[in-house]
């Protein structure tokens, strides 16, 4: 993928889509390093959205990532920025981030083959 720094980029596990920013691709390494915002579940009506933008920074495997379109990012983002934050908020962000950032590793793990 040819992606710049400023995009906004996904990465989807189940019904569970990452939205992040992309800050630079490490072409020799086949690396991409975001900035997470937003997680959305779409396992509910409306879908639940957690705002990750206090969380770390990721680098992943490029590949791994789909460019997001502007207009399904947008109504998310603007949802999230008219929230002010809640006590508490960004330690469970946190946790849900490293939740499904644990369960694409597993996955992922598995679809190489590595450990088994």
């Amino acid at each position: 993928m040819d992606f710049q720094a400023g995009q906004i980029v996904s990465l989807e596990h189940g019904d569970i889509k990452l939205y992040a920013e992309v800050i630079q691709v490490v072409v020799s390494r086949q690396l991409c390093w975001v900035r997470p915002l937003l997680l959305v579940n779409f396992t509910q009506e409306p879908p639940l959205l957690t705002d990750l933008r206090d969380t770390s920074d990721l680098l992943w495997s490029v590949n791994l990532f789909q460019p997001a379109l502007d207009t399904e990012v947008i109504s998310f983002l603007s949802q999230v920025l008219a929230q002010e934050p809640k006590p508490g908020q960004t330690s469970v962000a946190k946790q849900q981030f490293n939740h499904f950032i644990h369960h694409i590793w597993q996955a992922q793990k598995g679809g190489l083959g590595i450990g088994h």
